[in-house]
């Protein structure tokens, strides 16, 4: 199957995000897919392609503070890249060839974090989440760049109930299929906020849980990086084959 892709600006509060739209000439799921903290699509445009050909239609975006709009690098918030990833979401769902009810999430940490956020405010069928990062509740309106790391550090190291976070909160009432995606030798997003979010998904139809052998948190390998892409990739043609099979079905 081949694909095409397009440059898309996003309205989201007063200004507009970069995206870019990775599409198949055939009504297909529509995915979302976010990078982390410091990161941009670019990270995500080779995988959009590469899932865009099992019958997707791929959207990647570069959330506010990042990329072309690192001027506001120092201002931007949480709420703030929430509100992006659900302006792109709805210019996903508003594709007239994408399926309301067949939303994929992708994320990357802090991009995993929001997603997880997400999907408690639109309908998500499946979500993918590499390394999801966990910040405290309290200080959501403060400027994401000026949050005190050690203290992020600190929280990451706690066993934490999924009423005490947002991002667990919103885990724990979804019911679609998760793919959680741990690098073994992750200093930033430790084991124990993979073992908070495994324990949150509780209610999922089905959890998949891998781990990149040596990786570290950003993948800084090509052997890292090309192994997340095969796990990612994988494991949706997997899902999607278990849709299409339960639609023949019925």
């Amino acid at each position: 199957m081949t694909t095409r892709h397009r440059t898309v600006q996003i309205p989201t509060g007063d200004r507009t995000i970069a995206g870019t739209l990775v599409a198949p000439d055939t009504i297909v799921p529509g995915v979302l897919l976010v990078h982390g903290w410091d990161g941009s699509q670019e990270q995500y445009l080779a995988r959009a392609h590469a899932i865009a050909t099992l019958g997707c239609i791929c959207l990647t975006i570069d959330l506010r503070g990042h990329a072309n709009d690192r001027a506001h690098r120092d201002t931007v918030t949480r709420e703030d890249n929430l509100h992006d990833m659900l302006a792109a979401y709805d210019m996903l769902v508003g594709h007239p060839a994408v399926d309301e009810e067949s939303v994929v999430l992708v994320g990357s940490s802090y991009g995993g974090y929001l997603a997880a956020i997400l999907s408690a405010l639109r309908p998500v069928r499946w979500m993918a989440l590499r390394a999801p990062a966990l910040y405290k509740d309290d200080d959501w309106l403060t400027s994401k760049q000026h949050l005190d790391r050690q203290e992020i550090a600190r929280y990451r190291t706690q066993e934490l109930s999924a009423d005490s976070n947002k991002a667990l909160a919103a885990s724990a009432a979804f019911k679609g299929d998760i793919l959680l995606v741990e690098s073994e030798l992750d200093h930033i997003v430790p084991h124990t906020v993979i073992e908070n979010y495994r324990a949150a998904f509780l209610k999922a139809h089905s959890m998949t849980h891998r781990v990149i052998r040596e990786a570290d948190h950003s993948l800084s390998k090509a052997e890292w990086s090309d192994a997340y892409t095969t796990m990612l990739v994988n494991w949706m043609s997997e899902m999607l084959g278990h849709a299409r099979e339960g639609a023949a079905a019925s």
